[in-house]
């Protein structure tokens, strides 16, 4: 066996994912120190009870509720134990005492990755965090390594994989949301409070850090526009598929040219996506993240983007990278922000839409509807429409299904106010946007 140097490895969390890193650890110890050109001593495990159920069976040995103790004298700390406090205070510890850190917290990061990323380059330490995007998804180390030399234009990606399967199961079956959802919490894919995911706060996150990543610029959460799909139901799901298209909740990151300068836009929200892109093909809990450079042009990532023994292989792949820099030597490779594109609101976007309006059913209504689009400077693609069936003695009404060309948003919400307000349209149904193209 070869005398590989040893390097003290500390475990914060041992829930779904930590449980899974800790017993690969153990169980594939010779292996990883074959690759990582050290051994990799598992030193302790910080849990808030040491007598909690695990996925895995740990020695009790390691565990302890002491983490603090655990990150001094650490090589390497992984932190799994999500949310804000402590982890941030943990791996600022961490960092400050000089071990590298392994992460898969995306909220953190989201919210407090430059803090996170100054406190390392300080000391020279580097943060990795494969599995705070997309789970198992290899999509951080292309972002900030193999396309560093590229000029990355847009990012759309499924990245939580609650929701596709929900609207995957809307899609495929015409099952209801609540429904889906439902299942969804039996099946261990959703929360008991699902509001992370299907409201896309867990997509927003995510959409942050790749953005971060892809443009070289500091994109603050509260800058992502955010929309979930609890709006979506059954009638806008068969409206999708008649004119072709598959619902999917996209976390859309996109470089923008215009006379004042290049920017970014980054954004979540059900969209509309052709069946012939590739990311309508992405079904049940699985993630996508498709990319389009200037010189390597279309690249797809696919994968699981959850569970715990997935995720936990991003993690050791980090661990390894961790590992092989100690042995190596050298300062930590800092996050690339010098770039410095404003991020501009959701107004500022130009895309293409699909409006639904239940309107009054008799003569001159579609042209009132057609003079409102074109006085809010939208242009109409296609229109279908299709009578409703009038209940009782009430009037007869239509629905009308409207494609557009490219708008820009603000005209487009300006617009569809306007059609709400004009005494012929009943209902404005729903407002999707068409990404893809």
């Amino acid at each position: 066996m070869t005398d590989y140097r040893r390097l003290r490895v500390a475990l914060l969390g041992a829930g779904a994912v930590g449980s899974q890193v800790a017993s690969l650890l153990q169980k594939h110890a010779d292996e990883l120190a074959d690759r990582a050109g050290a051994r990799l001593e598992l030193v302790g495990i910080a849990v808030r009870d040491v007598d909690a159920p695990r996925d895995a069976d740990l020695p009790r040995e390691l565990l302890t509720t002491d983490a603090e103790s655990l990150i001094v004298g650490a090589d390497i700390v992984i932190e799994l134990l999500g949310g804000i406090e402590p982890a941030r205070t943990y791996l600022l510890q961490a960092i400050n005492s000089g071990a590298d850190v392994v992460t898969a917290n995306k909220a953190l990061l989201a919210t407090h990755g430059p803090e996170i990323f100054d406190a390392a380059d300080q000391v020279g330490a580097e943060v990795y965090y494969e599995a705070a995007a997309a789970g198992a998804i290899p999509i951080i180390r292309p972002l900030r390594d193999s396309l560093a030399g590229d000029r990355v234009q847009r990012i759309m990606g499924i990245v939580n994989g609650t929701t596709n399967y929900i609207l995957d199961r809307m899609d495929t079956e015409g099952a209801e949301f609540s429904d889906v959802l439902a299942d969804a919490q039996r099946l261990g894919y959703a929360e008991a409070d699902p509001t992370a995911d299907v409201e896309g706060y867990d997509a927003a996150q995510k959409a942050a850090i790749l953005a971060s990543l892809a443009f070289h610029t500091t994109v603050p959460l509260d800058a992502v526009h955010r929309e979930g799909i609890t709006a979506i139901d059954k009638s806008m799901m068969d409206a999708a598929r008649h004119a072709g298209y598959v619902i999917k909740l996209l976390a859309v990151c996109e470089r923008l040219a215009g006379d004042s300068g290049e920017t970014i836009s980054v954004r979540v929200y059900p969209a509309l996506v052709d069946r012939a892109h590739p990311l309508a093909s992405v079904h049940g809990a699985n993630n996508a993240v498709f990319v389009q450079a200037e010189a390597a042009g279309n690249l797809m990532f696919y994968g699981a983007g959850a569970g715990g023994v997935q995720t936990a292989s991003a993690v050791l792949g980090d661990v390894v990278s961790a590992a092989r820099r100690h042995i190596a030597g050298g300062v930590g490779v800092g996050e690339s922000t010098l770039a410095n594109l404003p991020v501009v609101p959701i107004g500022r976007v130009t895309t293409r839409y699909q409006i639904t309006l239940e309107v009054d059913d008799k003569p001159g209504v579609l042209a009132t509807v057609a003079g409102t689009l074109s006085d809010g400077r939208v242009s109409i693609a296609t229109v279908e429409q299709t009578v409703i069936d009038a209940e009782g003695d009430g009037p007869a009404a239509a629905r009308l299904v409207i494609g557009t060309h490219k708008a820009l948003e603000q005209d487009l919400s300006e617009t569809v106010d306007r059609l709400a307000a004009s005494g012929v349209v009943e209902r404005v149904v729903s407002v999707l946007r068409v990404e893809g193209d």
